[in-house]
């Protein structure tokens, strides 16, 4: 018999909003904290003494968040559950001088961050958000979620090889924004606009992490809604569901065998070497210090990171109708139907055989339905957190997640019914 479903379609209309009011990792953090708040967690300071107490506790650190809920009576040895994620997705980021233009054009100068599908960029509205950090080191986050910005292509009459030999864009020369028109060009304007957006004080912004984003809302898509099409699925799916499920369990009154725990990590798309991302001391010193805090010693510390097991959830590829041929012959997932499980047998992605157990137990508890990805042996191989947490922690980790299309453009795609499949798995997981 399985377990009655604890999410349903409500739980994809609050990725929705999620999704919206998350631009920028520092957002989607915030907003991970807030509803983790309300199932009654509370922010811890890193340079703060930890204690023992039992109940549910959280550290942000830049766009990065890891969350624990320890039961009463938890001993110093208890293994974690944990749901790895990340909370940043490919896009456009301001450079250290932002203000740029030419021939009456104001523009914006952008890098690229991680690995965007480029062409999605063009021709949309965009706004601009991330974290403004002021001169007495505190920050603040900005979000202009309206049309401000935009990448115009270049008409076709002026470039008709673009018919016959496909669409060429210059990183560097081709994907500077517009935001403006005048020949006048100042150093310190966009950051002067954003300090007006954010009700700042003229000149008190020291430093910024600010990005581009799409202004256009997520959205049900298909005859029957069966569809979703939004921006930063990847991966900001999986940390919505994370947070769901902790929360979930958290409140539910449970017994807990092990520390349930999301680990929301910055910096996979471009290699996870942070503070903030997942190949940092970041999850290993929070767990460490939980147990210490628990008056666990080294020992203690050993005995529960071999019992611990981490789910590294991540967007995945649905078979595409147009491009078939991509994918592994024999392994075909598709939207709503079920979260997938990942294999590489050269760890790319960390499962094996023992994790495909765990997961299997997870999604048969939860009622739901899951899938198998592998790729087309011809083709390279993509990777997530998971390797990387298994081999820094030496913590058993299985990777999954949603499978989804258009990964890595502005506008990506899932089913309908797939995150709230994950996140029923997620709460399976996190009670066993």
């Amino acid at each position: 018999m399985s377990a009655p479903s604890r999410f349903d379609r409500g739980h994809t209309d609050d990725l929705m909003s999620f999704l919206a009011a998350s631009p920028s990792p520092y957002h989607a953090v915030a907003n991970a904290a807030e509803r983790l708040e309300k199932a009654g967690f509370r922010q811890v300071a890193e340079t703060d003494a930890w204690d023992g107490s039992s109940g549910g506790k959280y550290v942000l650190r830049g766009g990065a968040l890891v969350a624990w809920y320890v039961p009463e009576g938890a001993a110093p040895h208890t293994p974690h559950r944990i749901i790895g994620a990340h909370t940043d997705s490919p896009n456009l980021r301001a450079k250290p001088q932002p203000d740029s233009g030419a021939h009456g054009w104001r523009q914006m100068a952008v890098e690229i961050y991680g690995g965007p599908l480029l062409n999605s960029w063009l021709d949309r509205d965009l706004g601009l958000a991330g974290r403004l950090t002021l001169r007495d080191g505190s920050s603040v986050l900005v979000n202009v979620d309206r049309p401000l910005l935009r990448v115009p292509q270049l008409a076709v009459h002026l470039d008709r090889s673009v018919s016959t030999e496909g669409l060429k864009l210059d990183k560097q020369r081709h994907l500077q924004p517009v935001w403006g028109v005048g020949d006048d060009v100042r150093e310190g304007d966009l950051i002067a606009f954003l300090e007006q957006e954010a009700g700042l004080v003229a000149g008190s912004v020291a430093g910024w992490d600010i990005m581009v984003h799409p202004v256009e809302a997520p959205a049900y898509l298909g005859r029957d809604r069966e569809l979703v099409a939004g921006p930063r699925m990847d991966n900001l799916l999986s940390v919505h569901a994370g947070t769901a499920a902790l929360a979930a369990v958290a409140t539910s009154g449970a017994p807990l065998a092990h520390i349930p725990v999301l680990a929301a990590f910055d910096h996979e798309e471009n290699g996870s070497q942070s503070d903030s991302g997942a190949d940092g001391p970041l999850l290993g010193t929070v767990l460490e210090r939980s147990v210490f805090a628990r008056g666990g010693s080294y020992e203690d510390r050993a005995r529960s990171f071999a019992g611990t097991v981490c789910l590294s959830s991540d967007t995945g590829h649905a078979v595409h109708p147009n491009y078939a041929e991509r994918h592994d012959p024999t392994h075909h997932p598709r939207v709503n139907g079920g979260p997938i499980l990942k294999v590489n047998v050269n760890n790319r992605y960390a499962t094996d055989g023992s994790g495909r157990a765990v997961f299997t137990a997870a999604c048969e508890k939860a009622g739901v339905p899951f899938q198998t990805f592998v790729s087309n042996n011809s083709l390279p191989c993509g990777t997530t957190i998971g390797p990387i947490t298994a081999a820094r922690h030496g913590i058993k980790t299985v990777d999954i997640g949603v499978a989804i299309l258009s990964m890595h453009s502005v506008r990506e795609l899932c089913g309908a019914d797939d995150p709230f499949h994950l996140a029923n798995a997620l709460v399976a997981f996190l009670e066993d």
